[in-house]
């Protein structure tokens, strides 16, 4: 171990850029002596300082406190900054909110802050039974159901629909493991994993696509919400409150009251964004209590009114057969892929708080298609329960729920209805949250960490999902799946691309300091200054390009039409926007090389590479390597020779 000389450091005014000149190759550096010096080297590296740039063979640094940009003159007291103007303080005290990047560069905020650096071991607390729970805590909600029922309206009778369900809902599980390798291995949030494949600067182009599907999602969730917020309303108020609110809106697809009730959750949902992520962790653990016993309870209800009897064949007129039930049978499954498209890109986010290099492995290949199909069979069952009842196909099980309110207004159904209800809407604010609200904070945060923490972006989103007009997307469970396969073809291409990088042209193995530097040699910035992994683009337009005939055929109908086979392309919006992103990163690697592979040949050579990396002394390596004007030398073909004769069992 060693201890940083600060013997010729000054400390700056907070309005000027804190430097010091540090000598190359860390010569400053001096052993300990005694055991006894370790709590001071701790102390030091709270003050120890972040190299940025070199001029006149003098380096120029900032310093940080606790790994999180914090600049060290924040030590020498509790003094009162003076500004030199209103606008200065304006700048200064309320649009940086991350008070450690002042004097920081917007590159250097964007490289490294304490929401971007890998997660030590304290912080690292998710065993495989939190992963578990966490998703239990998310199979539970109307969504769910909603794709469930989606085979129900493509002619698929109750038990076809549920081997459609579990089959897809393996390929999720599948898919979400395999993203998740990287962040239980190396500790990383998405935004930084994907600098890897994409490159330093590009990777800003996936985490874009994953906020605004975001943004859309937390649309189309909050006006899911809509129909049990009315039904309290209407439990509370009587059956003919919507009557009674005159309807000025102007749209085919809602009326006043629904976009009241919208608006409605919209407000109720606005007050949990603005609390800490590790605080809103109380929201779903009554989510999970709550849940379960509200969607069993109205399955039970559901089943009793229709005296123990359900419809067990088609519930619509169109039955399919060869391959039109083939087609049908293949969109039920492409629509469970495509409702986890956005999770199984940030499975990272939550993979990285892995306690052990298996937490996030056998759960979720487990709980994900055993839960998430456990509550579509509740979905099923209910909406043919319905179907026995009332003689109709409903797409979403909660319009059941409103149909027991019209039919028998007495006492006690009005208070089951707005019980149901209630728990349903926290399910649907539990998962806007955890799915949406959070996802896109985290993002906007790692793209702007100066200006834009996890709060900001979150009541972000909230904001822009007032623009969205999600009654569109949701008039009819067509356009609803057409929402899903568009929802897809961004994001399954991102997944195709990243997952091809890690496990066929790397192996697994990532440098993780160099994740974070921007020099000459650096290996993920590609060999050009913008930090651009062509193949990468040119994959991910793979991916896309094959989508896009069918996406404007879908879109655009009935005054734009394509051919069939072009919409059967579409239907598998998923798989081939994954696929072809895939096999296409391979090629262009193959025969373009990328620099920080571990083999030489992608195709023939075997070998697996990944590691559990321990980073509580990364941020000190991480400043070793940002000493260096060139990193082409910082690992070399003796390493990796080293990691081809080690056999990795993680």
């Amino acid at each position: 171990m060693h201890r940083i000389n600060h013997k010729n450091s000054t400390t700056t005014t907070r309005t000027q850029t804190s430097n010091i000149e540090v000598l190359n190759n860390y010569n400053s550096f001096e052993p300990y002596n005694t055991n006894d010096d370790i709590s001071s080297f701790e102390n030091d590296l709270e003050i120890a300082s972040k190299v940025s740039s070199k001029n006149n063979g003098k380096v120029t640094t900032t310093f940080y406190e606790d790994s999180s940009l914090e600049e060290v003159d924040s030590l020498s007291g509790n003094e009162k900054t003076e500004y030199s103007s209103r606008w200065e303080w304006f700048y200064n005290e309320v649009l940086v909110v991350d008070k450690s990047t002042k004097g920081v560069s917007f590159t250097q905020s964007f490289l490294y802050n304490n929401d971007l650096k890998p997660v030590e071991t304290k912080r690292r607390v998710w065993s495989w039974y939190n992963f578990a729970y966490f998703w239990l805590a998310e199979c539970f909600n109307i969504n769910t159901w909603q794709v469930a029922a989606t085979g129900l309206q493509l002619g698929l009778n109750w038990w076809q629909c549920w081997i459609a369900i579990w089959i897809g809902y393996t390929f999720v599980g599948i898919f979400v493991v395999l993203a998740s390798r990287v962040g239980s291995a190396y500790h990383v949030s998405f935004p930084v994993s994907a600098r890897a494949s994409f490159g330093i600067f590009f990777s800003i182009w996936p985490i874009i696509n994953r906020v605004v599907m975001a943004v859309v999602w937390y649309s189309v969730q909050a006006w899911i919400c809509a129909t049990p917020v009315g039904l309290m309303l209407k439990s509370i108020f009587g059956l003919d409150l919507e009557e009674r609110i005159p309807n000025h809106f102007g749209s085919p697809n809602t009326t006043t009251f629904e976009y009241m009730c919208f608006f409605i959750f919209w407000v109720v949902s606005f007050p949990f964004l603005l609390v800490p992520p590790h605080k809103i962790r109380h929201l779903f653990t009554v989510k999970a209590a709550l849940v379960p016993f509200a969607a069993f309870g109205f399955l039970i209800w559901a089943i009793r009114k229709a005296h123990g009897t359900i419809a067990l064949g088609a519930l619509s007129t169109f039955i399919p057969h060869g391959s039109a039930f083939s087609w049908a049978f293949v969109r039920a499954i492409i629509s469970c892929m495509a409702n986890f498209a956005t999770m199984v890109v940030n499975a990272p986010d939550f993979s990285r708080f892995s306690k052990h290099p298996n937490s996030a492995l056998w759960s979720q290949l487990v709980c994900v298609p055993v839960l998430f199909s456990i509550t579509s069979l509740i979905g099923i069952l209910v909406t043919a329960a319905g179907f026995q009842l009332y003689g109709i196909n409903y797409w979403s099980p909660v319009d059941v729920l409103g149909k027991f309110l019209e039919t028998s207004f007495t006492k006690g159904t009005r208070a089951g209805v707005f019980l149901i209800s209630f728990v349903f809407a926290l399910a649907q604010l539990g998962t806007n949250i955890s799915a949406n609200s959070l996802s896109c904070g985290t993002d906007l945060s790692a793209l702007c960490p100066k200006f834009i923490n996890i709060r900001r972006g979150s009541v972000f989103c909230a904001l822009i999902a007032l623009c969205i007009c999600p009654w569109n997307l949701m008039s009819s469970s067509s356009k609803f799946t057409s929402a899903l396969s568009a929802y897809a073809i961004f994001l399954s291409s991102i997944a195709g691309v990243v997952a091809a990088d890690y496990f066929v042209v790397r192996r697994g193995y990532i440098k993780l300091t160099h994740l974070y530097s921007l020099q000459k040699g650096s290996i993920y910035m590609y060999g050009n200054r913008f930090g651009i992994n062509w193949r990468a683009l040119v994959a991910y337009f793979c991916g896309v390009a094959p989508n896009l005939p069918g996406f404007i055929g879908d879109v655009g109908a009935p005054a734009v039409t394509v051919s069939a086979n072009a919409m059967k392309l579409y239907y598998l919006s998923y798989w081939m926007g994954y696929a072809f992103s895939f096999i296409a990163y391979i090629i262009l690697c193959y025969f373009f090389p990328v620099a920080g592979s571990p083999v030489k040949n992608i195709l023939k050579d075997k070998g697996w590479f990944q590691q559990w990396v321990e980073v509580e002394d990364f941020e000190r390596e991480w400043r070793a390597t940002l000493a260096k004007d060139d990193l082409s030398n910082d690992i070399n073909e003796q390493e990796y020779e080293e990691f081809r004769q080690t056999k990795f069992n993680f």
